[in-house]
């Protein structure tokens, strides 16, 4: 099995800036419309094997672990921007509460993250454009990577002095701490459902890494 590492999946991920995803993803039998509906996941998929890997694969036989993240673009006036936040991790209360920032689960995920801006203009858009490939690994100083760790630092003590129900997606400057999941009482039961939260990436946090990659 060829190994692909992270750099290598970059690198291959790069010669594919600019074009359409919709277009090269026949190649891989992969289609973006199936029986009419739009077929969820495909973009994600055709930058897998553009990267170089099988599908559903991102881990290399030697140990070396990155996962591809496919971002949406969309227009704001004529400037392309984030479309949404990005998950990044569910978050465990007693491992947020035992883990400093650069022993957590949160920054494992984030530094192994190979991003990939696509163009994306709505569910039903026809077209993909990779726009950027890039990571964390291209900031040139370390005060953006502080920036996060202030915001966990953050998190993490108010999970320790108020406990996990208060967390809100309020807080912090590039990351949150926020509901995952639909909440609330299951009609079935009767019973409310567990809170989880997960951490996100602000589109703040997103455009940031990619203007450090241009």
């Amino acid at each position: 099995m060829k190994i692909v590492t992270r750099a290598t999946a970059i690198k291959n991920l790069k010669k594919y800036l600019g074009k359409d995803l919709a277009e090269l993803a026949p190649q891989f039998g992969i289609h973006s419309f199936k029986d009419g509906k739009q077929n969820k996941g495909w973009k994600g998929l055709v930058l897998e094997r553009l990267a170089g890997l099988q599908t559903n694969v991102s881990k290399a036989p030697n140990g070396l672990t990155y996962e591809l993240k496919s971002v949406a673009f969309h227009k704001v006036g004529n400037v392309l921007a984030p479309k949404e936040t990005m998950a990044i991790t569910m978050i465990n209360p007693e491992e947020l509460k035992a883990h400093s920032f650069f022993e957590s689960h949160a920054w494992a995920k984030l530094k192994a993250i190979v991003f990939c801006a696509v163009e994306w203009n709505g569910k039903n858009a026809k077209n993909a454009k990779l726009l950027e490939v890039t990571s964390l690994d291209f900031a040139e100083d370390d005060e953006l990577i502080r920036e996060i760790k202030a915001d966990y630092d953050l998190i993490r003590a108010k999970l320790i002095k108020d406990g996990f129900e208060v967390l809100t997606g309020k807080d912090g400057k590039w990351i949150q701490a926020r509901t995952k999941g639909i909440g609330g009482i299951n009609p079935r039961t009767g019973k409310r459902r567990p809170i989880t939260r997960a951490f996100y990436a602000r589109t703040g946090l997103v455009k940031k890494i990619f203007e450090i990659a241009s």
